[in-house]
């Protein structure tokens, strides 16, 4: 087990959190770090994580650092605000737009 796969005590933010149009995907690890994906690219930003009550400082890989608070059951990072997968909110927006995109425009005839 390397220093990066050390458990550390667990906390309720551990899991996926997604935008509402589900572009970014961000996993909470259990060991500490993170790994986000943007649209089709997997992995896109990777690093690791402290929590401290329910706000997070990140430090990505490459030294990058950012922050993030839990309100409400929501997560927002920056600029982002992300939702637990599985919740109603997560994806919402990609949902909405392809469900616009196969139906029947308005006043259409079949």
């Amino acid at each position: 087990m390397t220093s990066n796969d050390t458990p550390r005590d667990p906390h309720p933010y551990v899991g996926m959190w997604v935008t509402s149009d589900g572009f970014i995907r961000q996993e909470l690890l259990p060991n500490g770090r993170y790994d986000e994906a943007r649209g089709n690219r997997q992995s896109a930003y990777t690093g690791r994580y402290t929590v401290t009550g329910n706000h997070i400082d990140y430090v990505d890989d490459t030294g990058f650092t950012a922050t993030g608070d839990i309100r409400d059951g929501v997560l927002f990072h920056e600029h982002l605000v992300l939702y637990p997968e599985g919740d109603e909110r997560a994806g919402q927006r990609r949902r909405e737009r392809d469900t616009a995109a196969v139906a029947p425009a308005s006043g259409a005839r079949g």
